[in-house]
């Protein structure tokens, strides 16, 4: 196992959370090397796909992932992004039923693939790890009912703001002008799903605000131009005009 397994990056991580990996002390951390192997993903390659059976967990270690599901009508809804450090694939590889969702590289990623029972003999001989797990599954619970009271109390604007602000944070590229280009091939489908709104109106927030020049869009990429009038709009404030 190489030494850059695991990147630092807080990216899919909320506030006061701590990736998997990190909750671990480094002899549960060597077990679970041993216990798996290193994989390469390419950017756009799926890691698992919805309603597969599989019995393998994941650790990502550089990258970004896109978690997705596809209900019964076919509409595909983005669930979160994740990062270096999180769990992926924890309930099928665990529980021997279905994936739950369907995990797409953004980004060329480099993710621990461990077999499930491998993951429980290890969980068995170091109890740590399975601490672990139950604290990352609370806390992303908490995430989500934290998602779903913003989205019932914060204007979509506001959500989406603060979206932006924290992508740039953590895969932001600077220009010699100053403003941030958000380097992760998003799409306004991608974003309506993470700030729990409807594209038509994270669409016409992202036009008024390049008309104000605050941001620069293209297809697949979102830049910051204006980086204060967002958090302006993130803390309850004017979204514009």
């Amino acid at each position: 196992m190489t030494a850059d397994f695991r990147d630092s990056g807080p990216l899919g991580h909320g506030p006061g959370r701590t990736p998997f990996w990190d909750l671990l002390p480094p002899a549960a951390r060597q077990a679970l090397r041993e216990a798996g192997n290193v994989k390469a993903f390419t950017a756009r390659e799926h890691l698992v796909r919805q309603d597969e059976f599989g019995d393998h967990l994941l650790v990502v270690g550089r990258g970004c992932v896109k978690v997705t599901t596809v209900s019964a009508t076919g509409y595909q809804a983005v669930l979160a992004l994740r990062g270096p450090g999180d769990l992926l694939g924890e309930q099928g590889g665990l529980d021997g039923g279905p994936r739950s969702a369907t995990l797409t590289a953004l980004t060329p990623v480099r993710a621990l693939v461990i077999p499930g029972e491998a993951f429980r003999a290890a969980a068995r001989d170091h109890p740590v790890v399975t601490g672990a797990v139950h604290q990352v599954l609370s806390a992303r619970l908490r995430d989500a009912d934290r998602q779903r009271t913003s989205a019932g109390a914060d204007p979509v604007a506001a959500r989406l703001a603060g979206l932006l602000l924290d992508l740039a944070a953590s895969h932001g590229r600077r220009h010699a002008s100053g403003a941030v280009e958000i380097a992760l091939p998003l799409s306004q489908d991608d974003f309506a799903g993470l700030v729990l709104g409807s594209r038509r109106t994270v669409s016409r927030v992202l036009e008024q605000w390049r008309a104000e020049g605050w941001v620069t869009t293209a297809r697949t990429h979102v830049t910051i131009d204006n980086a204060d009038a967002l958090k302006r709009v993130r803390e309850g404030g004017p979204a514009g005009g």
